[in-house]
């Protein structure tokens, strides 16, 4: 999936969709929009970056949750990044991971 089309698929097809599956390159590409576009307007105004944050809050979680379901993990591990550092870490290393190749649980295997 190519930047463009992660973005536009995030935002605007499943901006509250916690159901299905999120490739790697969808979620990474989503996730480097969201901290580029962030601190660029956190820059302009403290407003502005918190006012987007907040904006793409939940499209973030739910993007989150698809890419953990691409794992074969319950959205609800998204929970662990409470833990402080070694919560980020794991969460991170279960987002990296590459999905399972089958079907599973959550839907079939999304498109790269």
């Amino acid at each position: 999936m190519t930047f463009e089309e992660s973005i536009k698929t995030c935002v605007t097809q499943k901006y509250a969709d916690f159901n299905g599956r999120a490739s790697r390159s969808e979620y990474w590409w989503f996730a480097l929009c969201i901290a580029i576009a962030g601190l660029v307007l956190s820059r302009v105004s403290t407003t502005l970056g918190l006012l987007f944050n907040l904006g793409l809050l939940l499209p973030s979680l739910a993007a989150a949750a698809r890419r953990l379901h691409d794992t074969g993990r319950s959205g609800w591990w998204q929970l662990i990044a409470l833990i402080p550092v070694l919560g980020w870490i794991v969460l991170i290393v279960f987002l990296a991971l590459e999905g399972e190749a089958q079907d599973n649980q959550h839907g079939p295997r999304p498109l790269s």
